[in-house]
């Protein structure tokens, strides 16, 4: 008996020593490693901007009527000046002819009665009176020329015509836009700043823009900066200024804004990582996960900085240099082996 007490004892220790082996022999976990550096990402802070006109005119009939001609299209190029619709115009013909008529009369009267009252054989109430209706015949006259020189919509200012609101033969109400001209000789790049960046952005500050769809890009102008944020993202809209000389840039271009300045160059000096490299533990702490010598797995605590697009920066923690875990950290512990 003790000699079967004797072989399970060596049996159960084969199995144990061969269950440690089997554990010591674990495939190491793969990985996908950076070496940390000096961020060429983070030479300049970049955002999506949209191309706006320099400003926009709403051009409209004073009187409701029916549109008759529809003289330009979108995207034509007008003049000052220059007529762009006709509304129809028989009922203000009628007005006009019919207050030429009494213009005609009154001043028939006025004729008649100036050789009475000279005469001394009229009232002067009644001259009054008859110079009165001159008066008011002239206004009228006056008017109703007025609202036939309305039917025609001419152009109050030089540009581009960004959209037609109305056709030949609907119906204009009065104020009612009928075209809207842009003015595109210079236009305005709108951007949307974090509230934390906001501050170091001047009305000089140095920019470059890049228009994708043309391949278009220049240095940007003189920035108008808003002053009310948006409740929603806490973000400020600012406005480049950009020459549009040859017309190539039109309102609603997505374009690509890069901010440069001495901010920026000092940012070059500083680590920056992938964001998804960087993770919290539960007290909050952040850390990443580095690379030993010997292919071992590291927590490393970290202190970060700001953020460029896929990237942010690490004040503290990671030196250049140094190999960081960007993808597979989900299966790491301490001491983990990985190949990358």
């Amino acid at each position: 008996m003790k000699k079967v007490y004797l072989g399970l004892l060596v049996l159960i220790l084969a199995s144990s020593c061969s269950e440690k082996q089997s554990r010591g022999a674990k495939a190491p976990t793969r990985v996908v490693t950076e070496v940390a550096g000096a961020g060429a990402e983070m030479t300049s802070r970049q955002y999506v901007g949209i191309v706006e006109e320099r400003e926009a005119t709403a051009v409209s009939f004073t009187g409701m009527g029916v549109v008759k001609r529809m003289l330009v299209s979108e995207g034509q190029a007008v003049s000052r000046g220059q007529l762009l619709a006709e509304m129809d115009d028989t009922q203000a013909r009628n007005m006009l002819a019919a207050s030429e008529a009494s213009m005609t009369q009154a001043n028939d009267a006025l004729q008649r009665y100036g050789l009475l009252h000279e005469n001394g054989s009229l009232p002067e109430v009644q001259w009054v009176e008859v110079q009165s209706k001159v008066a008011q015949a002239r206004s009228q006259l006056e008017s109703a020329r007025k609202n036939l020189e309305d039917c025609r919509l001419t152009a109050p200012v030089s540009g581009v015509i960004g959209r037609k609101h109305v056709g030949a033969g609907e119906t204009a109400m009065p104020s009612q836009a009928v075209v809207t001209i842009l003015d595109i000789s210079s236009v305005k790049v709108k951007v949307s700043i974090p509230e934390a960046e906001i501050g170091s952005i001047t009305s000089h500050t140095p920019s470059k823009i890049s228009v994708e769809a043309i391949h278009w890009n220049a240095n940007g102008g003189t920035i108008e900066k808003g002053v009310q944020a948006d409740a929603l993202t806490h973000t400020y809209d600012i406005r480049i200024l950009v020459p549009n000389a040859e017309r190539k840039l039109l309102p609603g271009m997505v374009a690509s804004v890069q901010f440069g300045g001495m901010e920026a160059q000092q940012m070059t000096q500083q680590v920056t990582l992938p964001l998804t490299a960087v993770q919290q533990k539960t007290d909050g702490s952040l850390f990443v996960w580095t690379v030993t010598s010997d292919s071992t797995a590291r927590r490393t605590p970290v202190t970060i900085g700001e953020t460029l697009g896929n990237r942010i920066q690490i004040t503290s923690g990671v030196e250049s240099g140094l190999r960081v875990v960007t993808e597979g950290y989900q299966k790491l512990s301490e001491g983990t082996r990985v190949i990358f």
